[in-house]
């Protein structure tokens, strides 16, 4: 079996084809565990799986690296936008359009590196909510939406990750969250920026960088007025990340993902 494996910001997938529609869920599952452990495979935070999809340029399944299966992905999309122009499946390098089961999303190559995204709108926000003693905000992405969690903290509590990360795994779990969530803890900076790190639920862990983790910071934080304006640069672990968005009588729309893409290596996986 062919892959490629890349990153966006940081963010790392292994890319395989299944055109035809071959595997099963099940056996995807057990793929990703595989494919994504280092000591198995190449490595990742995740599985992509493209397949062939109308009124597309490509389908996108996601896998998480321990074989859940995930909605959408912002930076796994756009690295596929990348694979899939560069690999001739995309005819329009302006208008990619990936259908994922939480909805269609479209890219556009900025640069050869650069791609920008437009993530599925939302479709559950909540300003304040209440978990585990914590107020967070509280945002769906797309239908059925990808679920975040975002709290807001002090610069300094970067200082301590093994703290936050504690914080994170409690949050990923809380009953306030019925499908679970991913957690991103977010530290407005001042004149747009935003310094984050999210806990991802099926990594169970940091990830360097987060791309609907980005979509539901900008929401929270946006509608919420902590940052001014409708658009945001987010510092991640792993690099830089850009969502501008448009919102209107507490709603925010056409959110767009922007940041690089990576290509790590391609090679061969014996099953």
């Amino acid at each position: 079996m062919r892959y490629t494996k890349m990153h966006g910001a940081g963010n790392s997938f292994v890319l395989i084809e299944d055109p035809r529609g071959e595997h099963r869920g099940e056996d995807l599952s057990v793929l990703a565990l595989r494919l994504c452990d280092e000591k198995s495979g190449p490595g990742a935070d995740g599985l992509i799986v493209v397949t062939r999809a109308e009124g597309a340029d490509m389908g996108m399944l996601f896998y998480n690296s321990d074989g859940s299966a995930g909605e959408m992905c912002g930076n796994g999309a756009r690295c596929l936008a990348r694979w899939g122009l560069e690999h001739g499946r995309v005819r329009d390098a302006d208008d990619i359009r990936i259908l994922a089961p939480a909805g269609m999303v479209r890219a556009r190559r900025i640069t050869e590196e650069l791609y920008e995204l437009r993530l599925n709108d939302p479709s559950v926000i909540e300003l304040e909510r209440e978990a585990e003693g914590e107020r967070c905000s509280y945002v769906e992405l797309g239908e059925p939406g990808i679920p975040h969690a975002v709290v807001e903290v002090d610069e300094e509590a970067f200082s301590n990750l093994g703290a936050l990360r504690e914080r994170g795994g409690k949050l990923r779990r809380s009953a306030a969250f019925p499908k679970g969530a991913n957690v991103s803890f977010a530290c407005p900076l001042g004149g747009g920026r935003v310094r984050a790190i999210t806990y991802e639920r099926g990594v169970e862990d940091f990830t360097l960088a987060c791309g609907t983790g980005c979509g539901a910071i900008a929401v929270s934080l946006l509608l919420s007025g902590r940052v001014a304006g409708e658009s945001v640069t987010i510092e991640m672990p792993g690099g830089e990340l850009s969502v501008s968005l448009r919102k209107a009588d507490g709603r925010a729309f056409d959110l767009l993902l922007t940041g690089p893409t990576a290509v790590v290596e391609k090679g061969e996986f014996r099953l």
